[in-house]
């Protein structure tokens, strides 16, 4: 488990998706399955959106927040996107409903996001920033610091809404812990090296709360709201160009711009130095907070998002007295500094070795096809090196090679190889099938069967789905025999028979049956023979007996005279 994401490692694998989306690669495959590189990450939780098998969650902290609630004084902090995502357009239903959860209090936090601006106006009236990037997204921040340094002097050095609205109520609440509830993983992190935020609850952590507890927004009453103050137009924050809406005037010099997406706000710190007078409001999220990754999916999704917040900001205004705002005494400076990951840095041979082992020796043999997750077959390579990706990663060429693999073994198959599609025509085949059939064709791809072999036994088998095995069958033209075997792809995408030769086994068997026929017809002879000559040698035995048999007799009637005599 990483810090602040969760995995199901079951459920992922040789995927690659969230690879593809995330916008910094800190995500590397082991095992078959991605990981997150916590020294890479910047929590934007693209990862989490994109995931088809729900493999990645966010880790919550609701447990930590219903111990603080236990202790003592807790108030909450909550985002101004929270209209959209429990679709109300009133903050005193939020705040009774947190009571009731047991909360002490709780706050929008567009009341520090309206600090954070006019920190902001105060650093642009100066005139010292040649670009300046606003500081409240911190996903954005993180990316800056990890991967675009030469950018970190133009972000804003001026506390999240969050930060500063945490501090402005410790200083009220000295005794109280402060719970930040929002859309954003990334906060979760900032949260805890702010030293003012104790916890942090998503949207979707709150939702389940509420329904724990059986709490219905939709039956609450709302509470009389405090009219005090000015309007707040930094309730704007929330959807995209929301910074710039929560200035009165624009400054003089700079063109006030908005850029909503990592990949997007990466495309322009890359080139940030070719930029000048540029106020840039930076969103890690598609459509800004609203598009949250821990935001509650409602319908119509980021548009109406945007028409709720529009519609509860100028609600807000219409409402109130627009007065002077009085700015805190407090300190809401913040200091960006450079962050390094623990990325290797290979050498170019090194690159080039990893990068020859997938088939890449030249220019025109990188595809950059992105299938692996990384957009170039560099930053691939590179992947491989810091032990982020495997060779196996490369689709083309464990395709390739596959291909190849299988071309050299149906080829070498001493089986005679064929492969048909629906029409039974030819997809492939071997050059001991073509032996075997007489065929001396080069190239018969294309061909229909039924030009080269009886195909009853194909139809056969593809009208009943049915497989056919080890059928003894005779080809005229070769006048070979094999023993067939016909088996049905699955979802019926075609058939593929194994042709065994048999020929000079049935050849030897019709030689041997010969043989055993010779014998039988020369044993039968030798039989008859013999049992005329027992039959010779019996009657010449029985005409000698007889003889005996009178002579003896003779001789006993003259002995027997001669003994009456005497």
């Amino acid at each position: 488990m990483y810090g602040y994401l969760d995995f199901k490692n079951a459920r992922c694998k040789d995927c690659y998706k969230c690879l593809r989306e995330c916008p910094v690669k800190a995500i590397k495959v082991v095992d078959h399955q991605a990981k997150i590189i916590e020294s890479r990450c910047i929590l934007c939780g693209r990862c989490t959106e994109v995931c088809p098998q729900n493999a990645k969650s966010v880790h919550t902290e609701r447990a930590e927040v219903e111990a603080l609630l236990k202790k003592g004084k807790v108030i909450a902090s909550v985002a101004p996107s929270f209209v959209s995502s429990f679709n109300l357009q009133e903050f005193s239903v939020m705040k009774l409903a947190l009571k009731k959860l047991g909360f002490f209090d709780a706050e929008e936090t567009s009341v520090g996001a309206r600090e954070v601006t006019y920190q902001y106006k105060k650093l642009l009236e100066g005139g010292k920033f040649k670009n300046f990037i606003t500081s409240c997204c911190p996903a954005v921040n993180s990316m800056i610091e990890l991967y675009y340094p030469e950018a970190l002097c133009y972000l804003a050095p001026v506390d999240s809404p969050m930060v500063a609205h945490a501090k402005m109520l410790k200083k009220r609440f000295p005794d109280a812990d402060i719970v930040f509830i929002g859309p954003c993983i990334a906060k979760k992190k900032e949260a805890k090296h702010s030293g003012v935020v104790d916890g942090v609850l998503t949207f979707e952590d709150l939702n389940a709360m509420f329904e724990t507890a059986d709490i219905d927004l939709a039956t609450l009453a709302r509470l009389p709201e405090f009219c005090g103050g000015g309007a707040n137009r930094a309730k704007f924050y929330p959807i995209s160009r929301g910074v710039i809406k929560s200035f009165e005037h624009y400054i003089d010099g700079y063109e006030f711009v908005a850029v909503d997406g990592a990949k997007k706000c990466a495309e322009v710190l890359e080139n940030i130095e070719s930029l000048s007078g540029m106020f840039i409001e930076m969103n890690s999220c598609e459509s800004a907070c609203v598009n949250g990754p821990c935001s509650l999916g409602l319908k119509a999704g980021a548009i109406k998002a945007n028409a709720d917040i529009r519609r509860y900001v100028q609600k807000d205004i219409s409402a109130r007295v627009s007065e002077e705002f009085v700015p805190s005494d407090l300190d809401f400076t913040h200091v960006h500094t450079r962050r390094k990951s623990e990325d290797f840095i290979p050498t170019q041979r090194e690159i080039t070795e990893i990068l020859e082992k997938t088939g890449k020796f030249k220019p025109e043999d990188m595809l950059n096809c992105g299938a692996c997750g990384y957009d170039t077959c560099y930053e691939k390579a590179w992947a491989v090196a810091n032990g982020y990706a495997n060779i196996e990663m490369c689709v083309p060429f464990m395709r390739e090679r596959a291909e190849s693999m299988s071309y050299e073994i149906i080829q070498t198959s001493p089986n005679g190889i064929v492969l048909l599609d629906n029409d039974l025509n030819v997809v492939q085949i071997n050059a001991k099938a073509k032996e075997l059939l007489g065929i001396r064709e080069y190239d018969v791809k294309g061909q229909g069967i039924f030009h080269y072999f009886n195909p009853t036994d194909f139809v056969l088998a593809q009208n009943d789905n049915r497989n056919l095995y080890n059928k003894k069958v005779y080809l005229e033209k070769t006048d070979a025999y094999i023993e067939l075997t016909i088996i049905v792809l699955k979802d019926k995408q075609g058939t593929y028979a194994v042709m065994k030769d048999i020929t000079a086994e049935t050849n030897a068997a019709k030689h041997l049956d010969k043989v055993k026929m010779e014998t039988l017809t020369t044993t039968d002879e030798v039989i008859k023979k013999q049992m005329r000559v027992a039959q010779e040698i019996a009657s010449l035995l029985g005409e000698t007996t007889a003889e005996t048999k009178v002579a003896l007799l003779k001789l006993k009637k003259t002995l027997q005279e001669n003994t009456e005599e005497k």
